[in-house]
Formats: C-alpha cells, structure tokens, sequence
C-alpha cells in the first residue's frame, strides 16, 4: 500500500526520535531507509516557551544529516508558527 506524505522535498518537517527528541529540518530527501535533512534544530523549552538549539552543536552547519528511520517515530510537516521561527532562526529572514 502506498501512503501519501503531507510533505515534501525542502519543505520544514518535524521528526520524533524514539529518543523522545522533536527534530525541526529541512526535508533534503527521503529514502527507504534514511531520512536526509539540513539544519536541524530539537526543541527546548525555556522562560518565553518552546525555543530551537543546534541538534548538534559540533556539526557544520551546511553538512546534511542522515537520520535512520529506525529511530524515527514519525515525521509531519511543521506547524506554520513554528516553521517561521525555525526559518527566522536559519537564515535570519521574518516572515510575515
């Protein structure tokens, strides 16, 4: 059976590790077996709310990263609020 995602290559998606992590990304590609992003940001919370930190702040920013569909819980399309902040944190552009 073929199932139909509500997202798509460049679109900003959300990931849910088994971890328990939130993944905010720029989908690159999708593969049987991994999913490829760019600049992934998890969620913190903080005094104002939820917030974005690095998902891993060793990395080059520009790398892509492979993340293991075995260790992904699902994947959705961010909600509109918070994909303006995680493109206003990226590339430092305020959407409206």
């Amino acid at each position: 059976m073929l199932i139909d995602t509500p997202y798509k290559n460049n679109d900003t998606i959300t990931i849910k590790l088994v971890t328990g992590e939130e993944v905010v990304a720029r989908l690159d590609e999708e593969k049987d077996n991994e999913v490829i992003v760019s600049k992934p940001f998890q969620l913190v919370a903080d005094q104002k709310g939820v917030g974005l930190s690095p998902f891993v702040f060793t990395a080059n920013r520009e790398d892509k990263f492979k993340l293991n569909k075995g260790n992904i819980i699902c994947i959705v399309k961010t909600e509109k609020q918070m994909a303006s902040q995680y493109i206003e944190t990226t590339t430092g552009l305020k959407l409206a």
